[in-house]
């Protein structure tokens, strides 16, 4: 990559910003290729996608900000901070999923359990990350409890895509609406939890 940068005219030109259209490609034909690839497909894929890694840190490193040994130093540092049970000899939770989320949310300041989802998903992979933070916290939902399998899940996301669509309804954009309306009744659910530990008064 440091040759690349140096002498491919395409290659020098671009920038992280530049970078983004074929980061989210590349991400995307690695989902193909494990959904229903094969092995060598898995390769070229994973290694397209490691390929933009070492671009977007090329770029930082000539700009003298970071380098690719920093960012693998990163996941490593991370892994142990978030795994004590198997390097510092910490006992195992009961609650991983719960005690790596907390850990994850003091180690970068977050305030609200829905701090951290990239607001670059799309409508549904959103709302699939805003509805499992929601169902870990245990704000109430509207949703229908009988369990269903994945199959018939898909069925009916089709049926009200179709559905909306015969009504002129962008049924994307109303599901981004959707979940900005469900991410303001947690946050106000939140401040409640944190205004009523402040006052002493018990939970509701």
């Amino acid at each position: 990559m440091e040759v690349l940068r140096d002498r491919c005219p395409w290659d020098a030109r671009q920038t992280q910003e530049s970078l983004i259209t074929y980061l989210i490609e590349e991400t995307g034909e690695v989902v193909d290729a494990v959904e229903a690839g094969t092995d060598d497909d898995q390769v070229e894929e994973l290694g397209d996608l490691l390929l933009q890694v070492v671009f977007h840190a090329r770029i930082a490193e000539q700009q003298g900000r970071f380098d690719i040994h920093d960012v693998a130093g990163g996941i490593v540092d991370k892994l142990r901070r978030r795994h004590p049970h198997v390097f510092a000899g910490a006992e195992v939770p009961d609650d991983m999923d719960v005690t790596w989320e907390a850990r994850k949310a003091a180690e970068k300041g977050r305030t609200s359990s829905l701090e951290g989802i990239a607001e670059s998903l799309s409508a549904l992979a959103r709302a699939v990350k805003v509805v499992a933070r929601v169902r870990k916290h245990r704000v109430p939902l509207e949703l229908a409890a009988e369990p269903i399998g994945a199959e018939e899940v898909g069925d009916q996301i089709l049926a009200l895509v179709e559905r909306a669509h015969a009504n002129g309804i962008d049924a994307d954009q109303a599901t981004r609406q959707a979940v900005r309306r469900l991410e303001g009744r947690v946050r106000a659910a939140e401040r409640a939890d944190v205004d009523g530990c402040a006052t002493g008064e018990p939970e509701s």
